[in-house]
């Protein structure tokens, strides 16, 4: 065996006798280490493309909400009233709007019931229409992959607000470009909206609901402003994001135990009816989103009040038997397979 003194290494053959380290060596490498760590670090969130404009404004925006609350007591009972009829609106601009109607086509809507639609979606502010629809193609069509926008195995934290705090993914502005909307470009109310959303956001997200407390009924400018748009917002996003958090990581599967979206409760009475998930993935054309009809959802009910006041029809609807067949095909067992009590009537 050959042994090698400190300091000496062995190069082709030769000997070669280094310098050995002194007290200044050592410290420069003491200083280039952290450097480097941050370096690392650094080029780690920049591979996130973090978005941090909409950080900061979600940040805001969250503490906003926490202030609204400690408002409520000083403001008038009719600005609570009006705070959820605002809350209301905005979660139909999403179910009955973008959802429902403009993402799935699972009826027809006259242009009077379009147009409220689109004016209650900017309401809730939470992209336009064609935007909106469209991503949530992908997020159907492409379910749990890169392509997903709110891919939930990335997390909860990803799946509920996450994702708007990054740049999309290339696998979701890729398939997005694939997919077919022409229907939305077809749609003049959809464009016009497109066009002036940031108006028709300006005037139905903050001025409408600030200003009728304050004009009507004497209710301090503040006071609207933290409840019926702030608080009101905040919640309303809020709610909507649990459809593609919670509603796809608990609850139970009757339907389809394959896929990851789940029946969840709680998110369908937050979200005015979203909150049955599976049944949604698994028949994403029912405009009822659920077998159950009228129950435990208010956008179905509304839905409904349209078709019966003439501005809605072809309501599609999965029928009985299928749904059952279905149940006892890829469900879990978790609902009875033979007592639907879906409405019939479409």
């Amino acid at each position: 065996m050959v042994s090698v003194p400190d300091a000496v290494v062995l190069q082709d053959g030769e000997t070669v006798v280094e310098e050995p380290m002194g007290p200044k060596d050592w410290s420069e490498m003491a200083m280039e280490a952290p450097c480097r760590a941050g370096d690392e670090k650094a080029d780690r969130w920049r591979s996130l493309g973090i978005v941090w404009r909409n950080v900061i404004l979600m940040a805001l925006l969250h503490i906003g909400a926490v202030y609204s609350i400690l408002v409520i007591p000083r403001a008038k009972p009719l600005t609570w009233v009006w705070s959820y009829v605002c809350f209301i609106v905005t979660a139909l601009g999403v179910t009955a709007g973008a959802h429902r109607l403009w993402s799935h086509r699972s009826y027809r809507a006259k242009l009077p019931l379009r147009v409220f639609l689109a004016a209650a979606n900017s309401m809730a502010f939470q992209n336009d229409i064609y935007e909106w629809a469209r991503d949530h193609r992908v997020h159907h069509k492409f379910s749990e992959t890169d392509a997903d926008p709110h891919n939930a195995t990335r997390g909860f934290f990803f799946a509920h607000i996450g994702w708007l705090f990054v740049r999309k993914h290339r696998d979701v502005i890729e398939k997005g470009k694939k997919l077919d909307v022409t229907d939305l470009l077809a749609d003049p109310v959809v464009q016009f909206q497109r066009r002036y959303y940031k108006t028709s956001v300006l005037i139905m997200c903050f001025l409408v609901p600030t200003v009728v407390p304050w004009y009507f009924w004497g209710e301090t400018l503040w006071n609207s402003y933290f409840l019926a748009s702030i608080l009101r917002y905040t919640v309303s996003l809020n709610v909507t994001w649990l459809v593609n958090s919670a509603a796809h990581m608990y609850g139970n599967r009757p339907y389809d135990q394959n896929i990851s979206p789940r029946e969840n409760r709680w998110v369908t009475f937050g979200a005015i009816g979203e909150g049955f998930h599976n049944f949604h993935h698994t028949f994403p054309f029912d405009y009822s989103t659920s077998e159950f009809g009228l129950r435990f959802n208010p956008t179905t009910c509304f839905i409904d009040l349209m078709c019966w006041m003439g501005l809605a029809s072809n309501r599609k609807k999965a029928s009985v038997e299928t749904i059952q067949s279905r149940k006892l095909r890829t469900g879990d067992g978790s609902y009875g397979a033979v007592n639907s009590t879906q409405d019939k009537e479409a």
